[in-house]
C-alpha cells in the first residue's frame, strides 16, 4: 500500500504567540518515538471561517511517518495530550485556540465516529487546506478520497 504509516497533519494557532504554539507542537511530535516527520509546509495565515469574529490563524501541515505498531487511537489520543499540555481551551463552537492539531488523513482510512472523521473534512472544505498541500507536492493525498467516499462518510458536513 503506497501510503501505508502516512499520515497527515493540520496546525493551527490563533492566540498568543503563534509561531511559538506551532514550534512546540512540532517539537512535541518530533518527540514522539513512534511518529516520523517527513515534510513540513510553509506557515500561512488564514481568515477564520465559521465563527469569523476572532483573530486570524496560522496554519501548517505536517507529513507524518507513523510506526505500523502505533494504533489510530493511540495517535490521536497523543496530539490530544499535545494540545492540552500546551493550554489549548475548548472555548466555543470553532472558537479561538491556542494550537489546534487535526488527523486529515491517516494511511487510506475512511470512517466517521464520534472521537474521529476521517479524511477530515477541511480537505474537501478549506480551500487553503488544498492549497498548502498543493505546495508541498502532495496533491496526490485527494486521489485517495474520490468524492464519491467523501460525500458517503460526511454528508453531515
Amino acid at each position: 500500500m503506497k501510503y501505508r504509516g502516512i499520515s497527515f497533519l493540520s496546525l493551527g494557532s490563533n492566540l498568543g504567540d503563534r509561531h511559538h504554539f506551532l514550534d512546540q507542537a512540532i517539537w512535541e511530535i518530533e518527540c514522539m518515538p513512534e511518529v516520523q516527520i517527513v515534510k513540513k509546509s510553509i506557515r500561512k495565515e488564514t481568515a477564520p471561517l465559521e465563527n469569523t469574529n476572532q483573530p486570524y490563524f496560522l496554519n501548517q501541515i505536517l507529513k507524518v511517518r507513523v510506526s505500523s505498531s502505533y494504533t489510530l487511537p493511540c495517535f490521536l489520543e497523543n496530539l490530544l495530550a499535545i494540545e492540552d499540555k500546551l493550554g489549548r481551551k475548548r472555548r466555543s463552537w470553532k472558537g479561538p485556540r491556542e494550537i489546534d492539531i487535526d488527523i486529515l488523513s491517516f494511511e487510506e482510512v475512511v470512517m466517521n465516529t464520534a472521537m474521529l472523521t476521517l479524511p477530515h473534512h477541511s480537505l474537501f472544505t478549506r480551500p487553503f487546506i488544498r492549497e498548502i498541500v498543493n505546495e508541498m507536492g502532495e496533491l496526490d493525498l485527494y486521489s485517495r478520497f474520490d468524492g464519491s467516499v467523501y460525500e458517503k462518510y460526511h454528508s453531515s458536513v
